[in-house]
């Protein structure tokens, strides 16, 4: 299927690694010019080749660190993809996770800390961008949040109560900004990401499990599917939302999870 976004213009935040890499890579697959952002210079340099192996021809991917909780380093940033490529039609929202704690065991400065990372990025990442989304026919908003706004995940309470802020805002946005642009959520479930394969690997070396095999087929005894996701499972899905063929789609929050949840929701 073609998706018909060659040439757009797209902005992905947290991108040096993880499901917003994973985006990057699908979108610039699809022949979209790409700004990927991290905080991490290397570790961004090393994202941007990566992505430009996979990208088509024609597409363009480049970098732009900034900090998402400096919200001068956000104006900067947005400013990017006007400058690089003379507009911006797509933007892709991502962040880093919260530590995993319980409860009692957070602090109020770790309650800011998240709400500043999660929600606040996005604000003032979507204020800037909003103007230039709406010009010249519209254009697209994806925030990856997490499948534990539907369900709960012991010993997350930040991930569990801060990222459902980010879906109100998007379905806020999904009306606020309409009809000039579409805003929907991606919630995954568990995937095979560094962040995924570094706790195994913690696990190995605890003796855990014998092998990163038998530690990544033990996380996926709970899913249905029978397997973690691979990030390109969602790194496609959020080129999908970002493209004409998803245009009765808005204020969606999609999970991504091989069947994880329990929710009926």
């Amino acid at each position: 299927m073609d998706l018909e976004i060659a040439g757009d213009a797209a902005l992905v935040t947290a991108s040096s690694s993880g499901l917003g890499k994973a985006s990057a890579r699908a979108l610039a697959a699809e022949g979209a010019n790409v700004v990927l952002n991290g905080r991490d210079e290397d570790r961004l340099e090393e994202a941007v080749a990566d992505v430009r192996a996979d990208a088509a021809t024609d597409a363009t991917v480049v970098g732009h660190a900034a900090d998402l909780t400096d919200p001068d380093a956000v104006d900067a940033l947005v400013r990017r993809p006007i400058e690089e490529f003379g507009g911006l039609d797509h933007l892709v929202t991502s962040a880093g996770g919260p530590p995993a704690k319980s409860f009692l065991e957070t602090t109020d400065e770790e309650w800011y800390e998240a709400f500043d990372l999660l929600v606040m990025s996005v604000v003032r990442t979507v204020r800037a961008a909003a103007p230039h989304l709406r010009a010249d026919g519209g254009g697209t908003i994806v925030t990856i949040a997490s499948i534990s706004v539907k369900e709960a995940v012991d010993d997350l309470v930040l991930s569990n109560s801060v990222r459902m802020g980010v879906v109100g805002l998007e379905k806020t946005l999904s009306k606020e900004l309409a009809p000039e642009v579409r805003a929907n959520a991606v919630l995954p479930g568990t995937h095979e990401t560094p962040r995924v394969e570094a706790l195994v690997d913690e696990s190995l070396e605890t003796g855990a499990y014998d092998s990163y095999e038998e530690g990544i087929d033990d996380w996926a005894q709970e899913i249905p599917a029978g397997h973690l996701g691979d990030p390109m499972d969602l790194g496609r899905t959020v080129a999908f939302l970002s493209s004409p063929q998803s245009s009765y789609l808005s204020g969606v929050a999609l999970p991504i999870d091989g069947g994880e949840s329990a929710s009926n929701l």
